[in-house]
């Protein structure tokens, strides 16, 4: 257990200082006590205002993509992210502290193409060479995650949606309207299945 351990930070370690060298000093922000495992991948597209930020005594195994012009993307204290879940950020997605996102999830706060077909090309053909273009509109709208929501395998988050504290999404559930906090939320689109009881906060 000692050696896994090691090499976990070995690895985040490695994953910092490449990020350090790769991109400028404000665009990320690591708390010293997270980690990144080996199957993290931390992407700043955004330029020049994009910034990821993470906060203490999290862990990363996913994705976190923050694109456009100025897409930020903000994980708090104590949080873990799930290998092969992506979290898109155009304009912010926020993450508060003790957050679970499972595996195989995705939070975009945008439409991730133009509505019209000709710009969507010439979106898609931009980005299939490799260049992630700001200067198209994904109708962007924040999304905020407050503190000690689950979100559940599989689960899509939808821009402009605010799941409230303490919130758990059913696996598999599209999130396309806001959940209050302390309810659950299951289906596609999500619609609450019930509160949790005062024993279960």
């Amino acid at each position: 257990m000692k050696g896994v351990l090691l090499f976990w930070r070995l690895v985040s370690a490695a994953k910092v200082q490449l990020l350090r060298r790769r991109y400028p000093a404000q665009s990320f922000c690591i708390g010293a006590s997270s980690r990144l495992h080996a199957s993290a991948r931390l992407r700043v597209y955004a330029i020049p205002e994009g910034s990821i930020r993470i906060g203490e005594r999290s862990a990363v195994r996913g994705e976190l993509l923050a694109l456009g012009r100025s897409g930020q993307i903000e994980i708090g204290d104590d949080c873990y992210i799930g290998k092969h879940s992506y979290l898109w950020a155009v304009a912010r997605i926020t993450v508060g502290n003790r957050v679970l996102i499972a595996h195989n999830v995705n939070i975009l706060d945008n439409l991730t193409h133009p509505l019209s077909a000709r710009d969507r090309h010439r979106h898609a053909v931009q980005i299939m060479s490799g260049v992630h273009p700001s200067d198209f509109d994904l109708g962007e709208r924040p999304v905020w995650i407050g503190d000690d929501a689950w979100i559940g395998t599989g689960a899509i988050i939808l821009r402009g949606v605010k799941i409230g504290e303490g919130a758990i999404i059913g696996a598999g559930a599209v999130v396309t309207d806001d959940v209050p906090a302390w309810t659950i939320a299951v289906g596609n689109p999500a619609r609450p299945l019930r509160q949790l009881e005062p024993h279960e906060r």
